[in-house]
């Protein structure tokens, strides 16, 4: 079994940084993408960032040149480091995990269980 745990939330003013963790927990021989998701209230989950095994990332437009994925393949984590955040940064982010191979077998789509960011005007 995988599981993902997030950590590094919180409460910021706009124009603040947080930085997001992720670690994945079991016996894990490899994953392929890892990335950030958030779902605003009333809104859809939302692609924020993603990151291949090999470090290949790509963003959504809102979020160019303000955040920055990457990960630690041999700790099994992907960060986020997010930068002049703002109001509508506000969300739940959730960290995903796809392909997982661990000892079980493969797990194709895994999911934390979410980290509150709320950014103040």
């Amino acid at each position: 079994q995988v599981q993902l745990v997030e950590s590094g939330g919180g409460l910021v003013q706009a124009g603040g940084s947080l930085r997001l963790s992720c670690a994945a927990s079991g016996t894990i021989f490899s994953i392929n993408d890892m990335g950030w998701y958030r779902q605003a209230p009333g809104n859809q989950r939302e692609l924020v960032a993603r990151i291949t095994s090999g470090g290949t990332s790509n963003y959504a437009d809102s979020v160019k040149g303000r955040f920055t994925i990457s990960r630690d393949n041999a700790k099994n984590t992907v960060y986020l480091q997010m930068s002049s955040l703002k109001p509508e940064d506000t969300a739940v982010y959730y960290c995903n995990a796809k392909r997982v191979l661990t000892s079980f077998g493969f797990y194709d789509d895994t999911w934390g269980q979410g980290t509150q960011v709320t950014v103040s005007s």
